[in-house]
């Protein structure tokens, strides 16, 4: 069921010829709109790290959410310990005493959070800060990967730099300290498992065979557990032998796992913003918490589907029933997804995370193009031409061509701060969000005209049939239209969209998606609930 309230708002054109006509019967008449919650949303922006306190209470991290949640594992009920940006967790541990540590990736640095509640920086300067770990001693070890490849030893006390223990391991994400001493992780870019003497410096393989693995962690009797992120396997490993036994399958996309007390186990999903229960004995999976999207961004309507840039996955929604389904849930695959533009022949999406741009057949959803080496890419248009033209995060607009992309002419640059772009009658359209303004841009000369100024972060764009245009005003949480004479009305307001970013990461951290299906509704992303409206005219 579709969650729906109504607002009753002004349609108030700011024409001065408008503004002086006294009579009634020329006001301009209330339009009213519709807003429904049309794809619910989850209290998670993806999900990372997962670690018990000693009163069985479960803690989940987030990095695009920067938070880190306290969850009740019966129930799935959720709350927010720590807030960003600080609580920005990809990993986070308790130690012995019942402090917290924790690694913020974006930020590059560990967090350490006493018992008394005193935070505190204990390591900074790490790019790609991912995984950490208490030994038996009460010693804390981290690892940079993605943005760095290296194990460190972190101090508690803030005051001594890390000691670094070796690098370029191939990516030593989530792991644990086994009954022997030893930390043992998995190897992220080699498809194993390692041993790490943390004293010595050294690094063994322990195991093989995997595809990605993404973290591991011993229960109570010693006894290592594995997760793939890209197959959803889960396996236990001998660490003398390296045998693996598969313990259960589940959806794509894990990222970490952790044991309460009862060595229950619990697994955390990326794609699915969600926590599962695994059964150990009949490989069954219980569902402590999730949601149908993970962190929604730009959108695309095309033939009765909505095409959504999920962040953690390539996503599509029938307008019809609401049923969400995944294209893409690999990151090796989708990279994060920012934008995606559709017509009959063709899907577009782009990636700022990885400055890449990928395109696919619309009728197979298969990949035929994969395109590199653009800069923060937050729009995309699939051209009448056959040229793609791609709104990069540096300022510019560059029209692609050719079947590897390598053909790259820039339209226009010094865009300020550019977040949202659309096509209509040879001619784009494209959000400013630092300046406040949107603008029209001559597809063939780059000629730009100021559209609308004075603005709080217009992002997402979309032209109406009629030659409106559509703004996501993010800093103002509301959604407005534009007619082509230049005056402004509220379509829709109180939207929860505008979800706090870090640098290097522009304003627009997670660039809002406006798009409009056949029957003129619109359809807005929601980056703070990770959900979807759906607005339309009575």
């Amino acid at each position: 069921m579709f969650h729906r309230f109504t607002l009753t708002l002004a349609a108030t054109a700011l024409l001065a010829t408008a503004a002086c006509d006294n009579k009634p019967k020329d006001a301009a008449k209330p339009a009213t709109y519709t807003v429904e919650t049309f794809v619910p949303g989850a209290p998670f922006h993806g999900l990372h790290g997962l670690a018990f306190d000693k009163q069985g209470a479960l803690y989940a991290g987030s990095v695009v959410g920067m938070a880190i949640y306290k969850v009740d594992p019966e129930t799935g009920d959720v709350a927010v310990h720590i807030g960003g940006p600080e609580g920005q967790a990809d990993d986070l541990e308790f130690s012995e005493a019942g402090g917290l540590a924790w690694t913020a990736f974006g930020l590059g640095k560990v967090f350490y959070q006493t018992p008394q509640g005193e935070r505190r920086i204990v390591a900074e300067g790490l790019p790609g800060a991912n995984s950490l770990a208490f030994n038996d001693e009460g010693r804390l070890f981290a690892t940079q990967v993605f943005m760095g490849d290296a194990l460190y030893e972190v101090y508690l006390s803030g005051k001594t730099p890390p000691r670094k223990i070796m690098e370029g391991m191939g990516g030593l994400n989530g792991f644990d300290f086994g009954p022997d001493g030893k930390l043992y992780g998995p190897i992220w870019f080699k498809g194993e498992i390692a041993r790490v003497d943390v004293d010595a410096g050294t690094l063994e393989t322990v195991a093989t065979g995997f595809t990605v693995p993404a973290a591991v962690n011993f229960d109570s009797q010693g006894v290592l557990h594995a997760i793939d992120n890209e197959t959803g396997e889960i396996f236990r490993v001998d660490i003398e032998t390296g045998e693996r036994t598969l313990v259960a399958n589940a959806p794509t996309n894990l990222d970490n796992l952790a044991f309460d007390a009862d060595d229950r186990l619990f697994v955390s999903n990326m794609s699915d913003a969600a926590i599962y229960e695994v059964n150990r004995e009949t490989g069954e999976l219980r569902t402590v918490t999730s949601g149908p999207l993970s962190v929604p961004a730009g959108l695309a309507w095309h033939n009765g589907t909505l095409f959504v840039a999920d962040t953690f996955n390539f996503s599509k929604v029938d307008t019809a029933t609401g049923e969400v389904s995944d294209i893409l849930r690999l990151v090796s695959e989708h990279e994060y997804p920012t934008a995606v533009s559709a017509n009959d022949s063709r899907i577009i999406l782009t990636s700022a995370n990885s400055g890449l741009v990928q395109i696919y057949d619309t009728a197979t959803e298969e990949r035929i193009a994969r395109w590199h080496d653009f800069i923060l890419p937050a729009g995309v248009i699939d051209l009448p031409t056959g040229e793609v033209a791609v709104l990069e995060g540096v300022g510019r607009i560059s029209l692609v061509s050719g079947d590897d992309g390598a053909t790259r002419t820039v339209l226009v640059e010094g865009l300020i701060d550019p977040a949202g772009l659309a096509w209509a009658d040879g001619s784009f359209y494209v959000s400013e969000g630092a300046a406040g303004t949107v603008s029209k841009i001559d597809g063939t000369t780059g000629e730009k005209t100021l559209i609308a100024d004075g603005l709080a972060g217009p992002e997402g764009l979309a032209v109406t049939a009629g030659g409106d245009l559509l703004v996501a005003e993010v800093g103002k949480a509301q959604l407005i239209s534009i007619a082509p004479d230049g005056s402004h009305t509220v379509v829709a307001g109180g939207l929860q969209m505008g979800l706090s970013g870090y640098a290097p990461f522009p304003p627009a951290y997670i660039p809002t998606g406006v798009a409009i299906g056949g029957d003129g509704e619109i359809y807005v992303s929601s980056d703070v609930e990770t959900s979807i409206y759906r607005i339309t005219k009575e």
